[in-house]
């Protein structure tokens, strides 16, 4: 018996004390040693709890727990695109991972952005007709393979917390480069950067209702769905009809509308953008907006509607603080190198998605994460060199073309890092691999 409460006391001590740290040689012997795979998968558990800079150990144990949970209302992925989309995962193969098909998907986007910076260097100019097709063509597979990753992980039984992130943070940087391939085909110029706008808001809108009420509601009409698909038609359309449609009054465009005063006057793109900001942006973000007041008035006081909105300053500082360092460019920045000031500004955006979203994954306390302030620390310089200009007869400090190409180096370094350490401390501490299907032992 005193034996027993020794061993007990004993085990009761290491139990409190932290991880021994170890060097290269000793995790090398005890890869290579003759131990359970229960004892090697405990001591690179605590030694990924050690070494963790994102992840806590709170959050290794709810990335245990989560479980993803998401409703789609749309009639049109209901009854015409779900079927389509499990038909079309048969194609992969079993041995192809999610997160892989997520990264080709992304990867068209990235292809029909480049053509929109070849073609149209300042998304003012008509590409060839082919681009257009392209465009549509591209962006149609990006939402077929978006969607058919998650199938595929049902399939080979790969789910994890890391698919969602790997998905979520891959469509947040595609509201960016899609932008791009948009302005190419209706020749919006410095209006490209308020298409991406909108693109932004309900995305960020959406994935911080989410992050509150634990379900990714889709309404009856949704961006990933009819708004894809419209902006997929509007590229097939435009490979007929010619650029010049969206640059003409909208009056003329589309004739049934010539008798609205105002939007029949302006151009056939901006109409667009009006009629998105109306019909679709503000009911979504009032959406969200509800649905996360009635979640927080449920848990009556576990969390308040201020600190709720807190969250989305950051966001709010972003756009505030590209804007007015637009307008005190002295070279019209946004209408001179739209390509880079969307892919920066859009970068910044990842990082402050995939932030929430690791918070919502991990269970965080809810509330403004301080690190996402990361992503504007350049801003303030850069909005200084603007000034000099006006101190300077309009001449900046520093060119404003590499101080825009220091901002996508800046935050997309910023999001790198983030991705990359993310990754990799879930799959350590899951056990998993990103790109590869991990059979689990039995």
């Amino acid at each position: 018996m005193i034996k027993a409460k020794r061993a007990g006391d004993k085990k009761a001590r290491l139990s409190l004390c932290p991880p021994p740290k170890f060097s290269v040689l000793q995790i090398a012997i005890r890869f290579l040693s003759p131990a359970s795979a229960s004892q090697r998968n405990y001591y690179f558990l605590n030694l990924a709890k050690r070494r963790m800079g994102y992840i806590g150990a709170h959050g290794v144990a709810a990335l245990h727990r989560y479980k993803y949970s998401g409703v789609d209302h749309s009639y049109l992925a209901k009854y015409v695109l779900q079927p389509f989309w499990t038909r079309f995962v048969n194609f992969f193969p079993l041995w192809m991972p999610p997160n892989m098909i997520t990264l080709i998907g992304f990867l068209f986007l990235v292809t029909s952005a480049l053509l929109s910076y070849i073609y149209s260097p300042q998304l003012d100019s008509p590409p060839p007709r082919w681009v257009h097709f392209a465009h549509g063509l591209l962006l149609f597979l990006y939402q077929t393979f978006d969607a058919v990753d998650g199938k595929q992980a049902r399939r080979t039984s790969s789910s994890s917390p890391l698919g969602e992130l790997f998905d979520h943070g891959c469509d947040a940087l595609a509201c960016a480069f899609e932008s791009l391939a948009f302005g190419s085909t209706a020749m919006c110029g410095r209006d490209t950067f308020w298409f991406w706008v909108i693109a932004a808001i309900p995305f960020y809108g959406a994935t911080w209702e989410h992050y509150f009420t634990n379900t990714l509601i889709l309404p009856v009409i949704n961006g990933p769905t009819e708004g894809l698909a419209l902006i997929y038609v509007s590229h097939f359309m435009t490979a007929i009809v010619g650029a010049q449609w969206w640059a003409q009054q909208f009056g003329k465009s589309i004739p049934l509308f010539g008798w609205v005063p105002f939007i029949s006057e302006i151009p056939t793109f901006k109409a667009v953008l009006f009629l998105m900001i109306a019909f679709g942006v503000m009911p979504t973000v009032t959406f969200n907006v509800c649905n996360v007041y009635k979640v927080i008035q449920a848990r009556k006081g576990s969390i308040s509607m201020p600190l709720a909105l807190a969250m989305l300053y950051p966001f709010a500082v972003l756009l505030g603080g590209v804007l007015i360092w637009d307008y005190l460019s002295p070279s019209d920045m946004i209408g001179t190198y739209p390509h880079l000031v969307v892919l920066g500004t859009g970068l910044a955006f990842g990082f402050l998605v995939g932030r929430m979203i690791l918070a919502h994954l991990c269970e965080e306390p809810k509330g403004l994460k301080t690190n996402m302030c990361m992503s504007l620390l350049y801003l303030p310089l850069a909005i200084a060199n603007a000034l000099t200009a006006r101190l300077n007869d309009g001449v900046p400090l520093v060119d404003e073309f590499w101080v825009l190409l220091g901002y996508c180096v800046f935050t997309g370094s910023l999001y790198l890092h983030f991705a990359t350490s993310v990754i990799h401390e879930i799959t350590t501490a899951l056990g998993i691999n990103c790109f590869r299907i991990t059979r689990k032992e039995a």
